[in-house]
């Protein structure tokens, strides 16, 4: 069973649990998309583990985790990761294979980033981490590969081309003084050279995975509407977060895909800039903020929350070719006595049922709202679905109904034991 997981929001939505308890199931878990941007957090034995690079899977002995072609690396990032998780008793090295034509972060990247965002005069909230403008170079076909990295001679030309465009924008443009060649060339030789053992064609690895029966597990970062493509652009990342992502930045073929698994929170959350239709106002959004210990794992910085959005999640279904979803965090809910599910916007006097692709309407659309009785009961302390409160399971029901998929998968708090399987 070959399995793609991806977000039905705008990520944060505990992709990194479900992978972690799925991967006992698999015997590869593979990274296709994004960068050192994303922040998957497991829980396992009461000990928390953040990857932003890794795949999620990596707790599990035994299991191969890739790193494909469609993730940007900052081997520095990387190295770092691998580093942590040996101190903490956790070799991945021997398990784990990186993308030969995963492209490479650098850190004129990472400036020009940050530099291009303070130009902007709508801000699009980037982490700040290179992430666009090392997809901008992929696109551009100026990029530099990892294992370019591996190749002296061939690393050097191209290290010089970029540089050579690279410093006359930054000291033109920004006023900048640009990067010198000589020290980013031996800074990333050397990185190189300590990624050289975990380099590999991994189209292929994954081809004879397939021919061999083996379970892959695909692991997405971010969330649907962080989608480069059908997300609320500009406010996206630079990758295709969607399922049909996961065939590009790996090489598998779509006939070798058996399903896909969306997860989606109870509620919503977002960070950064961008419209948010079902946005808590102040007091509300503290109070879920807090229960839910919603603050990026990445970047730290508080998230936005509201109510269940039914229209941008459905349209995620659709998107996703959708067969199980995943509801993560059903416990925040436990106190409250109204909960409230979005089933359409409203925007000059006109309802939309369907995902609009205007991002005037995004920005200025009211929500149409839908009550339903909460249970207000405490359900972290349940191991099974079946213990779950009457009207918890009908919310279950309703987002079901509303989304178009069914729920597998409920999460009422961070460890894997409180996992409820429907």
């Amino acid at each position: 069973m070959n399995t793609i997981l991806v977000g039905l929001q705008w990520g944060d939505e505990g992709k990194g649990k479900v992978i972690d308890v799925l991967a006992k199931d698999a015997q590869y878990i593979v990274r296709f998309q994004g960068g050192n941007n994303a922040g998957h957090t497991v829980v396992a034995g009461g000990n928390t583990f953040v990857f932003h690079l890794l795949p999620s899977g990596v707790l599990h002995k035994g299991k191969k985790c890739l790193i494909g072609n469609g993730v940007v690396v900052d081997p520095d990032v990387l190295l770092g990761e691998i580093a942590a998780l040996r101190e903490r008793g956790i070799d991945v090295r021997r398990r784990l294979t990186v993308s030969e034509h995963a492209h490479v972060i650098f850190p004129y990247h990472r400036i020009l980033d940050g530099l291009r965002e303070t130009k902007r005069v709508s801000k699009i909230g980037t982490t700040g981490r290179g992430i666009g403008p090392c997809y901008v170079d992929k696109a551009t076909r100026c990029g530099i590969r990892v294992g370019d990295l591996l190749n002296p001679r061939l690393f050097e030309r191209k290290l010089k081309d970029n540089l050579a465009e690279k410093n006359e924008i930054f000291r033109n443009v920004f006023g900048h003084k640009g990067f010198a060649f000589d020290h980013l060339y031996e800074t990333y030789l050397a990185f190189g050279r300590r990624l050289k053992d975990l380099v590999g064609d991994t189209a292929s690895i994954l081809h004879r995975a397939t021919v061999n029966k083996k379970s892959i597990l695909f692991e997405g970062a971010q969330g649907t509407f962080l989608d480069v493509d059908f997300g609320t652009y500009p406010f996206v990342t630079s990758s295709n977060t969607i399922a049909a992502g996961a065939c590009a930045g790996t090489g598998v073929a779509p006939t070798q895909i058996d399903r896909v698994i969306g997860v989606v929170k109870a509620y919503t959350t977002r960070v950064g800039e961008g419209p948010f239709v079902t946005e808590f106002p102040g007091i509300m959004g503290e109070a879920i903020r807090a229960k839910g210990r919603e603050f990026g794992a990445t970047t730290g910085r508080p998230r936005r929350c509201g109510w269940f959005d039914a229209v941008m999640v459905r349209r995620a279904v659709m998107l996703n070719g959708v067969d199980l979803m995943a509801v993560m965090k059903l416990d925040v809910l436990d106190t409250l006595k109204t909960i409230k599910v979005c089933t359409a916007y409203r925007y000059k006097g006109k309802t939309f049922r369907d995902f609009p692709g205007d991002l005037e309407i995004m920005q200025e659309a009211r929500p149409v709202y839908k009550d339903f009785k909460g249970w207000q009961e405490t359900t972290s302390r349940l191991r099974s679905y079946k213990n779950l409160p009457p009207q918890a399971k009908a919310y279950v029901r309703v987002l079901e109904d509303m989304c178009g998929a069914k729920v597998d998968i409920i999460s009422v708090g961070s460890g894997r034991e409180e996992t409820l399987f429907k």
